[in-house]
């Protein structure tokens, strides 16, 4: 394809347009509340980020969001992230495993099953998953927060998909040199997934990282709350309750965490979605 000058100035148009706003919250994280408030942020950064970012992270900025340390929840939410991600991404491979290599009565009827809950919203699900939490004295927990976001119909999907692309010569193979079916999976199949385990822990981690309505719900402990959460409460029904310099500093920590797993696994993600060939 021919490059032309034209499509260099529309993609850098597109980044500016997307790229400006994150470039004003970091700069409005630098001054202080006051020129916030009067709307006059300058286009330069100021000289109060360190002292800014520092009052986020321990949570001592005062007003509203004393007692609310960004450094706890950004530990909370990369906790959940992590956990759902890789919880996932397990769930997914065992049961797309299952369903593909194994021949037992109602294995295309259990697949059709998880298939067809990516046709119900959340919105849908959420109010029956509370109230099994809530039977099984989960809410205010950990385990509430993660354990009902693990499973995924989408990443079985994918993983059945990439597993029905497998030689079947690799199975035979694997039964002539005795190879029962968890050494298959461990020797064979999982390394010809790493690809695709990257790709996918990238967009759940993301997922998980981005969760607002669950958190919201199932966790009314201040020690649990998630940064998506901590954000929205920091935010006060009036602009002069706000402290938007220290808004503006938790917003942009919140955002390096899922923005480093994109940058570090840029390379494994593209090779993830594009790669046909094993």
């Amino acid at each position: 394809m021919r490059r032309t000058p034209m499509a260099y100035l529309w993609l850098t148009l597109g980044v500016l347009v997307f790229a400006f706003p994150i470039y004003m919250t970091l700069i409005g994280s630098t001054h202080d509340a006051s020129t916030i408030g009067r709307g006059d942020v300058p286009l330069l950064p100021g000289p109060l980020g360190g002292e800014n970012y520092a009052n986020a992270w321990n949570g001592t900025g005062g007003g509203r969001i004393q007692g609310q340390p960004a450094g706890l929840m950004l530990a909370n939410s990369l906790i959940m992230a992590l956990c759902i991600a890789a919880g996932k991404i397990a769930i997914s491979l065992l049961s797309a495993f299952a369903v593909v290599y194994f021949r037992f009565p109602g294995r295309m009827l259990a697949f059709w099953l998880i298939f067809i809950t990516l046709m119900l919203p959340v919105e849908v699900r959420i109010i029956p998953t509370f109230q099994v939490m809530v039977d099984l004295s989960l809410t205010n927990s950990r385990a509430g927060l993660i354990v009902p976001l693990m499973a995924s119909a989408t990443a079985t999907l994918l993983f059945r998909q990439f597993f029905l692309t497998i030689p079947r010569e690799y199975v035979e193979a694997a039964k002539v040199d005795g190879a029962g079916p968890l050494r298959f999976f461990r020797d064979v199949v999982l390394p010809l997934s790493v690809t695709n385990i990257a790709a996918l822990f990238v967009i759940l981690f993301i997922y998980g990282w981005n969760q607002y309505l669950w958190p919201l719900l199932i966790i009314n402990e201040r020690s649990l709350e998630t940064i998506v959460v901590g954000l929205t409460k920091m935010i006060g029904t009036g602009d002069s309750q706000n402290e938007w310099n220290i808004i503006m500093a938790t917003a942009v920590m919140a955002m390096l965490p899922p923005v480093a797993v994109v940058v570090l696994m840029q390379r494994w993600f593209i090779k993830g979605l594009t790669e046909t060939e094993k």
